[in-house]
């Protein structure tokens, strides 16, 4: 299969199997932390990166092949290689496989993207998001995200308070938080304010534990974690 891949044993997700939407490491971001190593195609150019009708054919074949385990997904997720809302076809691959299986879908971005009215369109049919914001102050966000020339924090948060307004599915907002570079208490407080805004069902604090693009980025403590999860609160975990 060349756009299918799993099915994984997520901690969030359950049994997920996933759907890769673009060519390898076509993103607006160029994360210090990515597991995939540096974006090497840096754009934020929305098209038919993939066909849709081949990942449709391969889902089916791979529904054929594996009725015990298709059975058993709790998510077919838009992740893999790239940044899915690049694919202009996005509404319609969320609406044919929703056609072809019960299992819900889930969609994992950057967010850059969800500045458009017409992204958060074509996201209405999902069942739950999962949209990133590693920082809520330019600076932070230059260094950790790396972003593509122009793109703004502020809009982007904008952008995610939109989609809650809009979205009826799901929202689960992560958060990456590095040593030194995104979890300073100006930082932390900064994106408290923008989370209390956007109102997300639950709001996921990760800090890289793998091997990540730049070398010497460093996890938080467990106890700093912990520190920082009372500060969002209820809605808060660590995953």
């Amino acid at each position: 299969m060349r756009y299918i891949y799993g099915p994984v044993k997520s901690r969030r997700l359950g049994l997920s199997l996933g759907i890769s939407l673009t060519a390898y490491k076509a993103c607006s971001f160029d994360c210090l932390y990515c597991q995939l190593g540096r974006t090497t195609l840096k754009t934020g150019q929305r098209k038919e990166y993939v066909k849709e009708s081949e990942i449709i054919t391969e889902l089916k074949d791979w529904l054929k092949d594996n009725p015990v385990q298709a059975r058993q997904l709790k998510f077919i997720t838009f992740s893999g290689f790239g940044e899915p809302t690049l694919n202009s076809k996005l509404s319609v691959l969320i609406k044919k496989i929703k056609n072809l299986t019960k299992t819900k879908v889930c969609v994992i971005t950057n967010s850059a993207h969800l500045v458009s009215t017409l992204v958060r369109k074509e996201l209405a049919n999902a069942d739950l998001i999962i949209p990133s914001l590693d920082a809520a102050t330019q600076a932070a966000f230059e260094k950790i995200d790396r972003p593509l020339a122009g793109i703004k924090i502020s809009t982007i948060i904008d952008g995610l308070v939109k989609l809650r307004k809009s979205f009826r599915g799901l929202i689960w907002l992560e958060i990456m938080l590095a040593r030194g570079i995104n979890d300073s208490p100006r930082e932390i407080k900064k994106l408290k304010e923008a989370v209390t805004q956007i109102n997300p069902d639950k709001i996921q604090l990760n800090s890289p534990v793998r091997a990540t693009t730049e070398p010497g980025i460093l996890g938080l403590t467990s106890a700093k974690l912990k520190k920082i999860r009372a500060v969002f609160g209820n809605k808060a975990e660590i995953v």
